[in-house]
C-alpha cells in the first residue's frame, strides 16, 4: 500500500516575480526648466503662496479680500488645484548656521550661550512636534487643439505606446511652456490682488516638494540633496 504523504498546512508561496518599477504608479514622467511634464504630455507649474491672516483684518480689508478672490476666480478659464500641505518644521539650515557662529565665536561666555541655544531650539522643535503649512497652486496646461487635430489611429496610438506622449520635443516642450508662462503670470497678478505673494518652484523646489509628497516619513531621515550634484543614468 502506498505511503500517504503528510498534509502541509502551509500554503504555497508563489513564484517570486520581479519588483514593478514605483515610477509606473506616479503620473510624473519628467521635470524639465521649472515644468513638471505628466506621463499624458500635459504640463505643469507649481506656486508657492504667502498666506495672511484673514482674522486680524479689518471689516472693509476682509470684504475687500473677498471681493477680490471672487474677481479672480471669474478671470480664470483654466482649471486650478489649490494645495495645502502640512510637513515637520525643518531647522537644519537654521542650526547649521548658529553651529558656524559657535564655531567661529572667540568669546567662550558667547560660544557657551549658543550651544544651550542650540539644544534648547531642537528641544522645543523635537518635543513640540511643530508643524509647518505651505500653500501651493498648481496651475496646469493641456495642449487640447494639438489633441483635437489628432486623428483616431494617433489616438489609439498614443495610448498604446504612452512613451510617445512622454518625451515632448523641444519645440512642442518650449511652445507648450510660453502658454502655460501666461497661465502663470496671469495667476500671479491675480494673487496680488489679494496682497498674496507667490513665487514659481525652480526643478529643485519642485523635486523636493514631489519627494516629500510621495516619500513623507522617509523625508525625515534622508533629505534630498541637490538636483545639481545628482548624477543620471542614461
Amino acid at each position: 500500500m502506498a505511503k500517504k504523504k503528510p498534509l502541509s498546512s502551509a500554503p504555497k508561496k508563489p513564484p517570486s516575480k520581479p519588483g514593478t518599477p514605483t515610477q509606473r504608479f506616479i503620473d510624473i514622467t519628467e521635470i524639465r526648466e521649472d515644468v513638471t511634464i505628466m506621463k499624458d504630455g500635459t504640463t505643469r507649474a507649481v506656486l508657492l503662496v504667502s498666506s495672511i491672516n484673514f482674522a486680524l483684518k479689518s471689516q472693509d480689508e476682509q470684504n475687500a479680500i473677498v471681493q477680490a478672490y471672487m474677481g479672480f476666480l471669474n478671470s480664470l478659464d483654466f482649471p486650478i488645484q489649490v494645495v495645502i500641505q502640512s510637513r515637520r518644521m525643518n531647522i537644519d539650515g537654521y542650526m547649521e548656521r548658529l553651529r558656524e557662529a559657535q564655531k567661529n565665536q572667540t568669546n567662550d561666555l558667547l560660544r557657551q550661550q549658543i550651544d544651550d541655544y542650540r539644544s534648547y531650539v531642537k528641544e522645543l522643535v523635537d518635543l513640540g512636534d511643530i508643524m509647518q503649512k505651505r500653500f501651493y497652486v498648481v496651475i496646469p496646461f493641456d495642449p487640447a487643439t494639438e489633441q483635437k487635430e489628432q486623428n483616431f489611429f494617433a489616438k489609439v496610438g498614443t495610448i498604446l505606446t504612452p512613451s510617445v506622449a512622454i518625451h515632448l520635443s523641444e519645440k512642442r516642450f518650449t511652445k507648450e511652456k510660453s502658454q502655460l508662462m501666461l497661465r502663470v503670470n496671469q495667476i500671479i497678478g491675480g494673487l496680488q490682488s489679494m496682497s498674496l505673494t507667490a513665487v514659481m518652484l525652480d526643478t529643485q523646489s519642485l523635486i523636493e516638494l514631489y519627494y516629500t509628497v510621495y516619500n513623507p516619513e522617509l523625508f525625515e531621515s534622508q533629505r534630498l540633496t541637490d538636483v545639481g550634484k545628482t548624477r543620471l543614468e542614461e
